[in-house]
């Protein structure tokens, strides 16, 4: 039934962008969404007019799909992602990349805000995501397995595309940007994180920490598609930030780097097609 219901949306979508023929998706986290107006010839299609498709309801997620051109490159952009925590099911989280795969899509670039646990990260910073830890509790493939989607196990040991992270480092390094990795660790939420929590996340090997993008990148993977995660660090993580954590801190950091954002993705886009 999943399948038939991203044909059904993919449809609608290619019926609204016409002969656009994107291979490459990037879904903007939150505060990110401004990036969006990087695109020229938009088309935007809320994501309240596509069958079967999550409303956003997370402050800072525009909720719409945005189809044209970057960088002279035809993408489709998610301004806008859904959480589990906004009481979604993880098939209705993942729901957009089942359609992204249906609509031909090859790469997508998750982008999120995150958390910094790593002490070396400051606040701004934009971080490649090298390997993910899934502490959500669930994993979206869970279910009966499509075999038109995807294999019923499938390897992870490359959920994030190290050839696109090169890429990454060598655009990030035209505008002066040392683009560093780090493993990004995924809660439920929407409380953020106590202190003792940080400290046993740091144990673990985690450098960020965030509610999103993992449950996409596995469906991503079974779609075939290539992922590459970019972390902004939005604000440091609890215990290490002196003081308390607000979703404005995270929209403030968002405007600061958008420019610096958009032109990462613009210069990404040119080399991964």
């Amino acid at each position: 039934m999943m399948f038939e219901k991203s044909q059904e949306a993919a449809a609608f979508v290619r019926g609204k962008i016409g002969g656009l023929e994107p291979r490459l998706a990037i879904v903007l986290g939150s505060g990110l969404g401004v990036v969006a107006s990087a695109v020229e010839q938009a088309m935007v299609i809320p994501y309240t007019d596509i069958p079967h498709f999550p409303r956003s309801t997370a402050p800072g997620h525009g909720g719409r799909l945005i189809a044209g051109l970057l960088g002279g490159v035809p993408v489709l952009v998610m301004q806008g992602r859904v959480h589990f925590y906004e009481g979604y099911t993880p098939p209705q989280v993942t729901f957009p990349m089942r359609v992204l795969g249906r609509l031909g899509i090859k790469t997508v670039v998750l982008t999120n805000a995150a958390g910094g646990i790593n002490p070396g990260y400051r606040v701004g910073q934009l971080v490649l995501i090298a390997d993910h830890i899934n502490f959500l509790g669930f994993n979206p493939a869970v279910g009966p397995n499509d075999e038109r989607i995807g294999v019923r196990f499938y390897d992870m040991t490359e959920a994030y595309s190290r050839g696109l992270r090169e890429i990454a480092k060598t655009a990030g390094a035209e505008m002066g940007l040392d683009l560093v990795e780090g493993v990004y660790l995924a809660t439920t939420g929407p409380s953020y994180e106590t202190p003792a929590e940080i400290r046993a996340f740091r144990t673990m090997g985690a450098d960020l920490v965030g509610m999103s993008t993992v449950p996409e990148t596995i469906i991503a993977r079974h779609e075939g598609m290539r992922v590459l995660g970019v972390s902004c660090v939005s604000n440091l993580a609890a215990g290490i930030s002196p003081h308390q954590l607000t979703a404005e801190e995270v929209f403030e950091t968002g405007k600061m780097v958008e420019g610096q954002m958009a032109e990462l993705l613009k210069r990404l886009a040119a080399k991964m097609v």
